[in-house]
């Protein structure tokens, strides 16, 4: 039986992370054993979410280094410096975005150290024809492709919903995302539907926060399942991040009988098609999402052409199954590959945490400043408490108080 480990940074809800889950539990489901070595603490709440999740073996990345694995696969920047502390023969990377744009232009020495675990030498796999082109363009890595999947069994138009869709009434609008994840624009979106005249505006978020001010219901961290009953609730998902990998709700409420409005952040081309199953709004052109948005409140017609289109797009799309039994196929393929130089690995992470550290310390002679890197670090020690009242606090403030403008 080949062993086989995730290196994930956390647990909680995200994209990401479903991802990473649906793959790692089709590979349980073929015989390999699996374990996701998770940098993050979790607990049985952080894990319930999922259907799958309490069955895979999850640990902290510190107990996984003490095993030795058949292959390890890195799922973002954090977790590809790690990589050269297990003990493997096999190494390789799923690249999910390209995540240096994640930070702010400003910020470049941690830019930069993102940038640099994409010279590792290992394997790599990706999710969007973007990245696959990226990689290989920029890095000269041979770059595998598999797109995202659906559950078919849980995003679909027929089922329960929190509320029955009602065409006498004006379309129920959905905002989707984190707050205080400054390219997810996510109260940025809740604002624009407001400005355009939506009156009944969910949110559906993995932030900790029970109220948003000028937001009908707000759904906080709920279970897999009772995501699809919101999409099948609502007519028309906003979603206005402007850095994606391929990204999953617009093809989720497509599952579920709505459309959405985004914009054109790399990736958005994987499925959405301008005019036909959604609207594709330029970023940064926060009039436009106005404008299409208002559109679609007060014209049913066009609405209902989307929302059927979208259904369609749905039906061809390929399920979890399809999906994961080819990045099975890459597995085998790179565990049947060639042995990677460890030490290689280890020798570039040095060089990169040295190049990230002097030029941080010239970046931040300013003392008052600390790099968001470092920061990031300290948030994970605030108890849950503190940490849901400052999330609440944070998307409130967001809401009431943010700029105009798209991150």
């Amino acid at each position: 039986m080949k062993k086989l480990c995730f290196l994930v940074g956390s647990m909680a809800i995200s994209g990401g992370t479903y991802v990473i889950v649906q793959h790692a539990a089709y590979l349980l489901d073929q015989g390999y054993d699996v374990t996701l070595a998770v940098q993050e603490p979790f607990n049985a709440d952080t894990l319930a979410w999922h259907d799958r999740i309490m069955q895979l073996h999850c640990v902290p990345i510190e107990d996984a280094k003490r095993e030795e694995f058949d292959l390890v696969i890195a799922t973002w920047w954090k977790t590809a410096l790690e990589l050269h502390h297990f003990n493997a023969p096999r190494y390789a990377y799923f690249v999910q975005s390209i995540e240096s744009y994640f930070y702010p232009e400003n910020e470049t020495p941690l830019r930069s150290l993102v940038d640099a675990t994409y010279e590792l030498p290992c394997s790599y796999i990706t999710e969007a024809k973007w990245i696959q082109e990226y990689l290989e363009t920029n890095y000269a890595h041979r770059v595998a492709l598999v797109r995202n999947g659906i559950r078919k069994d849980i995003y679909q138009a027929e089922g329960t919903a929190v509320a029955l869709r009602d065409s006498q009434h004006q379309p129920r609008v959905l905002v989707e995302g984190h707050f205080g994840v400054p390219f997810k624009n996510t109260a940025l979106a809740i604002r624009l539907a407001r400005e355009a005249g939506a009156k009944d505006i969910w949110v559906l978020t993995g932030s900790p926060v029970k109220w948003i001010p000028g937001v009908s219901r707000v759904f906080s961290r709920v279970p897999m399942s009772v995501t699809s009953e919101i999409y099948r609730s609502c007519d028309i998902l906003v979603k206005l991040s402007t850095v994606e990998g391929m990204f999953g709700p617009p093809l989720e409420i497509f599952h579920c009988g709505g459309t959405a409005i985004v914009f054109d952040v790399s990736g958005h081309d994987e499925y959405i098609t301008d005019g036909h199953n959604a609207c594709v709004v330029k970023r940064g052109d926060l009039d436009g999402v106005v404008t299409t948005l208002r559109r679609l409140l007060n014209n049913r017609v066009e609405l209902t052409k989307l929302q059927a289109n979208a259904l369609q797009t749905a039906e061809s799309w390929a399920s979890w199954s399809e999906s994961s039994s080819a990045f099975r196929d890459w597995v085998e393929v790179v565990l049947s590959g060639p042995v990677v130089n460890r030490t290689a690995l280890a020798q570039l992470v040095d060089r990169a945490f040295l190049e990230y550290q002097q030029r941080e310390q010239q970046r931040l002679s300013n003392r008052s400043r600390m790099s968001r890197y470092h920061l990031s670090r300290l948030v994970v020690h605030f108890s849950p408490l503190l940490l849901r009242f400052l999330k609440q606090f944070e998307a409130v403030g967001e809401v009431l108080f943010g700029s105009r403008k798209a991150r």
